[in-house]
């Protein structure tokens, strides 16, 4: 797999970045795609496709599924390479030597936010993470600055309560 991975690696990425436009998630997709070759070696038969031409087909797949999972959640594309998220997840955890640590707090906050309702999670990112004004907000979302506060404020108990569910302090 590891020659596999020197000789086509580079070209997989290359197609996967073209194909998805975002370098993360390219990087994540390659990994994915050696990573089901790897697990699946036994499925390959060179008599049906070069080794190249089976990788590619398994990266097609990986990118479909990850353009499947970002149109379902697609506050998570902007929510993860936000620095508003990574600052307030690291601020709030105190994590400052450990990088692990600020992922898990990330995946935590982000994990929790899927958990309540869309009015209330764009309140909160909007708000709160990103730190912008809710008259602001309020204005594009077409709602009173009123209807905004009281968003934030159940959303906020509804993250409070995933949290919880999920058995992490806030």
């Amino acid at each position: 797999m590891h020659a596999a991975y020197l000789r086509h690696g580079p070209e997989i990425y290359r197609f996967v970045l073209r194909s998805l436009g975002d370098r993360g998630a390219a990087e994540d997709v390659t990994q994915e795609t050696f990573l089901k070759a790897w697990r699946h070696a036994e499925r390959y038969d060179p008599a049906l496709a070069s080794l190249r031409v089976w990788l590619f087909g398994i990266a097609r797949n990986v990118v479909i599924d990850h353009a499947r999972a970002a149109r379902v959640r697609p506050w998570q594309s902007a929510l993860a390479g936000d620095e508003a998220v990574q600052a307030a997840v690291h601020d709030a955890g105190g994590t400052e030597g450990d990088p692990s640590e600020r992922l898990v707090g990330q995946w935590v906050v982000e994990e929790a936010l899927s958990r309540i309702s869309e009015h209330h999670r764009v309140a909160i990112v909007q708000t709160h993470l990103r730190e912008r004004p809710y008259d602001e907000v309020a204005a594009e979302l077409g709602v009173p600055v009123g209807t905004l506060r009281s968003r934030v404020f159940y959303g906020l108990k509804a993250l409070r309560a995933a949290m919880d569910e999920m058995g992490v302090a806030p």
